[in-house]
């Protein structure tokens, strides 16, 4: 389809209709329409496998589901056969339900390197939590986060230390501090400076490149040897590494864990796990001050534990992991070629472990660009591609993968095209994309 063809005139409008009654037109900011070609943002009626629908009628190959929750694919029957189950047995109780137990048993089965969990809804809630249980199991104030991390949490402790600060006391943003990522020398550094200071090191375990040799284990150590608590955010790991996430496929246990996004295929479900003495803290079978740490009316609704459970059950018997691994290696195969091919190889790179593939766009001088990413977003949406991220769920098969390739194709003719100009605004169709943390609207 040509891009000057391609209009999304309901989207648009919906899309207003968004903004009038909702901050920001999404419930996530991440969804913004801020972060698609000016006028070129879909808004979804419906999805079924790797494909969705725009209220415009258009099929899109999908990629990034919900932001990588829906990793099996939408409206995966095997989920939805487990959660309609539930649905006529009641959802909330005064009590817990059995349900509970059997969901703790089976997320435990599946990462057998924690010893108790606790369920939530979102990622924010349990990554607090942990930040929380550090804090009062080791009495100290400081958190110590993974700068290079992009997203932790909508809490005042991480949303303080990026540009969207506003409403956040500079006292409670002066608590956290950062290390870099891979590098044990300046994280001992930072642990020597705050000496007994530091309650936890939090980090994504991995993320676009794999952790150097050692690194994790080193991190073991300082955590130990300076008296804090070592937490993995699992939020993207989970499952996609491994169905235990990054510690149980590089062997290194962290003291807590938090898990979400694809825990329950899109399903509002999350989970704090680790060390029995840690979790115990939040309990009642302990003799010390009570920690709040974390309770939630929705938090153990049946159908949504029911969901994570039938996802790991999958995970586990359909061998998913090496299924995503194995889409992504031909899809980061066919788009690396097909942009060497039109010699803008440099430029569109694609990154990260073949399970969670994103894509950068450089300029003419190898620079990021979001000009160049709006350029070849457009080009994509008009190929029928829905593309944030090259992140595969397992309902792609090969046909989407060689129908994405082909038009990752087109897109990189474009952008010699741009690149030979040394300007790519005659392709963009307005505003390019922004990023998602900036300071002003």
């Amino acid at each position: 389809m040509d891009t000057e063809e391609f209009r999304l005139p309901r989207s648009r409008q919906a899309n207003e209709r968004l903004h009038a009654l909702i901050p920001g037109g999404a419930h996530t900011y991440a969804k913004g329409d801020d972060q698609y070609p000016e006028d070129l943002a879909p808004v979804i009626s419906h999805g079924r496998g790797a494909h969705v629908w725009d209220v415009d009628g258009n099929r899109y190959i999908e990629y990034g589901s919900g932001l990588r929750s829906v990793s099996l694919g939408h409206a995966h029957p095997r989920v939805l056969e487990a959660v309609r189950r539930e649905l006529d047995r009641g959802s909330n109780f005064v009590r817990p339900s059995i349900m509970e137990v059997e969901a703790a048993e089976r997320f435990l089965d599946t990462v057998p390197t924690a010893e108790m969990v606790k369920f939530a809804k979102n990622g924010s809630d349990v990554t607090t939590a942990a930040v929380r249980l550090a804090r009062a199991v080791t009495g100290r104030p400081r958190v110590a986060l993974c700068g290079d991390h992009p997203f932790f949490s909508t809490d005042d402790w991480f949303i303080g230390t990026t540009p969207m600060s506003a409403g956040i006391p500079a006292a409670t943003t002066e608590l956290t501090v950062a290390f870099p990522y891979g590098d044990l020398a300046a994280t001992e550094e930072l642990l020597t400076r705050y000496q007994d200071e530091v309650a936890c090191l939090i980090l994504e375990p991995a993320a676009h490149t794999e952790p150097p040799p050692g690194y994790l284990a080193g991190l073991r150590e300082l955590a130990d040897r300076h008296g804090c608590l070592l937490v993995f955010d699992e939020m993207i790991t989970g499952l996609r590494w491994s169905e235990a996430g990054a510690q149980g496929l590089y062997g290194v246990v962290p003291d807590l864990s938090t898990f979400g996004k694809a825990l329950g295929n899109g399903f509002a479900v999350s989970a704090l796990a680790g060390r029995r003495e840690l979790m115990e803290w939040g309990g009642l079978r302990h003799c010390g001050d009570r920690v709040f740490l974390l309770s939630t009316t929705h938090g153990a609704e049946t159908h949504s534990l029911a969901a994570a459970m039938a996802v790991q059950t999958t995970y586990v018997e359909e061998g998913i992991t090496a299924q995503l691994h194995a889409l992504g290696e031909r899809l980061a195969a066919g788009v690396r070629s097909v942009a060497a091919g039109m010699d803008v190889g440099e430029h569109l790179v694609v990154r990260g472990r073949a399970s969670n593939l994103v894509f950068a766009t450089l300029d003419e001088n190898g620079r990021p660009s979001q000009e160049y990413r709006t350029l070849f977003l457009r080009q994509l949406l008009a190929g029928g591609v829905l593309a944030p991220s090259f992140v595969v769920s397992s309902a792609l098969d090969d046909a989407d993968i060689d129908r994405t390739v082909e038009v990752v194709a087109q897109a990189c003719a474009v952008y010699r095209k741009a690149l030979d100009a040394a300007d790519p605004t005659p392709w963009l169709g307005g505003r390019p994309v922004k990023p998602v943390f900036r300071r002003q609207a």
